[in-house]
């Protein structure tokens, strides 16, 4: 599961790297959270996340306060979050998860991608089945820790797994508890560097070298639109 995630993240955070792209998106949760549950990260905690992942990305404080700002404006009022799924170049299984103020621009975008590529959307929930949704928190692995010991103390809260990446930990866990891994955390004084919700493919297919380059190409194109937030395939 960590290796897949792993794989696409890096994939995905190198792609937007070039795009220059990364604060608008971010600031996008910021604002939708805020408007969802108020605009203090200490009463809301979907906003205290969207803040900790915003500042993992290096994000400025003033675009921080100016997303948060946002959400009191009437430009904040039709602003939602919505998910895309379908099938891509080769028959690989995508879900397109995106935060918009018009879901008539981000679908007919969205959907002209999946056309161009060969592919096509399917109904909403089709693909819900064939993916697990994860909380997945990351946080600095420090050399005091240790990795069965954390465990034993989070398992209580929800943990499944910890896995360990060049001095970093990813803890794992079903996206009911996100709430309470996220606390267990805290209250062990873990500084966590992002929390946020994942989908993994429950029977992850492998592909060709050749059909990565189209599968690749097409999903470079969707997280190139600035409505789309993640990108998750069924690819191995």
């Amino acid at each position: 599961m960590g290796r897949a995630f792993e794989y696409r993240r890096a994939a995905k955070e190198k792609r937007w790297d070039k795009m220059s792209k990364v604060f608008p998106k971010l600031g996008k949760l910021i604002t939708i959270a805020a408007k969802e549950s108020g605009p203090d990260p200490d009463l809301n905690p979907k906003l205290r996340q969207a803040i900790q992942n915003a500042k993992a990305e290096n994000m400025p404080k003033d675009n921080i306060d100016s997303a948060i700002k946002r959400a009191l404006g009437k430009d904040a009022e039709s602003m939602v979050e919505i998910v895309y799924e379908g099938k891509g170049p080769h028959g690989v299984l995508v879900m397109v998860e995106c935060a918009t103020d018009n879901t008539t621009r981000t679908v007919a975008n969205v959907k002209s991608y999946f056309n161009k590529a060969g592919g096509s959307f399917v109904p909403s929930g089709s693909l819900e089945f064939m993916f697990s949704r994860k909380a997945v928190f990351e946080f600095e692995m420090k050399q005091d820790f240790d990795v069965e010991e954390l465990e034993l103390e989070l398992i209580d809260a929800g943990l499944e797994e910890i896995e360990v990446h060049e001095g970093r930990a990813f803890a794992y866990a079903d996206f009911t508890n996100f709430g309470s891994l996220h606390q267990a955390l805290e209250d062990m004084k873990i500084e966590i560097i992002t929390s946020k919700l994942q989908r993994f493919p429950n029977s992850p297919v492998e592909f060709s070298e050749e059909q990565m380059i189209d599968i690749e190409k097409f999903l470079d194109k969707v997280e190139e639109d600035d409505d789309v937030q993640a990108v998750y395939t069924n690819i191995a």
